[in-house]
């Protein structure tokens, strides 16, 4: 199941949500979803934050870069069970560093935290070489969705 809820945009963040079912292959043998796919779900949710808001990887690279992750940190709180639905809220945080930033919360079917993430991304250019200053298609965006 895939659904979308755009849920808040401030002047600092947007925030995305996204709905998605946990599949057989995600969960070990205890039925219950296993850590390692947790980075999957947010990797979910950036791909749906955008789609939503016109900011994909293939996007990115058209404008001549790449977004390679550089940290990401995940903290469990509860487990999550094959065939349950769970809801990936993906927060950009508007910095004013060369990077994206989002931050994630994963809510189970009644709405209980599982997990809190947070991912960090830079700016290559198509050569591998670091940029130390947001690209312009990237201020642009953040200008066009009221982030500057």
């Amino acid at each position: 199941m895939i659904s979308k809820r755009n849920v808040h945009s401030n002047s600092e963040t947007i925030i995305h949500d996204y709905e998605y079912r946990v599949r057989f292959s995600e969960v070990d043998s205890l039925g219950i979803v296993w850590h390692g796919h947790y980075i999957s779900y947010f990797e979910e949710g950036r791909e749906a934050f955008g789609r939503a808001y016109d900011l994909t990887y293939l996007g990115i690279k058209a404008e001549g870069f790449t977004v390679p992750i550089v940290k990401t940190e995940c903290d469990h709180k509860l487990p999550v069970k094959y065939g349950e639905t769970i809801r990936i809220e993906t927060k950009f945080i508007n910095t004013p560093a060369a990077k994206i930033v989002f931050e994630f919360r994963i809510y189970n079917q009644e709405n209980k935290l599982v997990c809190i993430g947070k991912s960090i991304q830079v700016f290559l250019d198509l050569n591998g070489n670091l940029s130390l200053n947001n690209p312009p298609f990237f201020e642009n965006w953040k200008k066009v969705n009221g982030l500057s």
